[in-house]
């Protein structure tokens, strides 16, 4: 039994043949997906695929990149639908200074409203951190501010989540750890030379989740094609592999880490 805690199986990429990928996870043991929010349209398409597909569920929030042109009346939508019974976590949301530094403002406020809005429902809140290469100043920025809220929450224990692709380095998942979150590793694991697995043998069993971010960053030997929850399994396998565990040893673990997180009850 496997978990994906993040594929965007909403998008247009998996038109042509959702039902078969889905068939493809069930096949590979994925009895569970989580599906990220990027907009509120995305929520939407989301919550339909999880009237349509057994062991689905929804995110909600606007991912940092959207909050350029974003509105009170989509955050205001996004809150609303925090309370529908199949969304189980306020994401992705979090810091992306890839592309575009002239907002890191507004990202800096959605963040923190998405932070405050996981604990007032009671949510996990998934984490979007993406730098430029080399630098590290959306992670630190990421967990800075995840300090402070958490300082001024009235109820800090509730806030809870996972650290969304983890890559590194070592200190984010010792940050992320003292505050109570989880790490997602997905294809990268598998990349040669990423460094990754040096990590991950360093990380306890109980702070992992597993992920695809499908269609993105497909695991080896599929790298550079279109990503999907059966390749959930290539990460079980390559992190066996790193701590010297089962594959099944490592399913279990992922997903009772992952079914604690989401309060997933089916």
């Amino acid at each position: 039994m496997l978990i994906d805690t993040h594929a965007h199986l909403y998008l247009e990429r998996f038109d042509a043949d959702r039902g078969a990928v889905v068939a493809r996870a069930r096949e590979a043991g994925v009895t569970s997906v989580v599906l990220p929010a990027i907009d509120v349209p995305s929520i939407y398409q989301a919550l339909g695929l999880c009237e349509r597909y057994e062991g689905f569920y929804a995110m909600a929030a606007l991912h940092p990149s959207e909050t350029k042109e974003a509105n009170e009346a989509d955050f205001e939508a996004v809150a609303a639908l925090c309370d529908h019974p199949r969304v189980v976590a306020v994401g992705e949301s979090g810091l992306d200074y890839y592309w575009d530094r002239t907002f890191d403002g507004r990202q800096h406020d959605s963040y923190r409203r998405h932070i405050r809005l996981a604990v007032e429902k009671d949510l996990p809140l998934i984490l979007h951190i993406r730098d430029k290469n080399g630098r590290d100043e959306a992670h630190r920025d990421i967990v800075e501010i995840l300090q402070d809220e958490k300082a001024a929450s009235p109820q800090p224990a509730r806030l809870r989540g996972i650290f969304h692709c983890f890559t590194g380095p070592a200190w984010v998942a010792e940050a992320a750890r003292d505050l109570g979150f989880l790490v997602g590793l997905g294809g990268v694991l598998t990349f040669k030379n990423s460094g990754l697995d040096v990590l991950a043998a360093d990380l306890p069993m109980e702070q992992i989740v597993l992920e695809t971010d499908a269609p993105f960053l497909a695991p080896t030997p599929h790298r550079g094609k279109r990503n999907e929850p059966a390749y959930v399994r290539l990460v079980a396998e390559k992190l066996a592999e790193v701590k010297g565990l089962s594959v099944e040893e490592v399913a279990r673990c992922t997903t009772e880490n992952a079914r604690r997180l989401f309060r997933l009850s089916d």
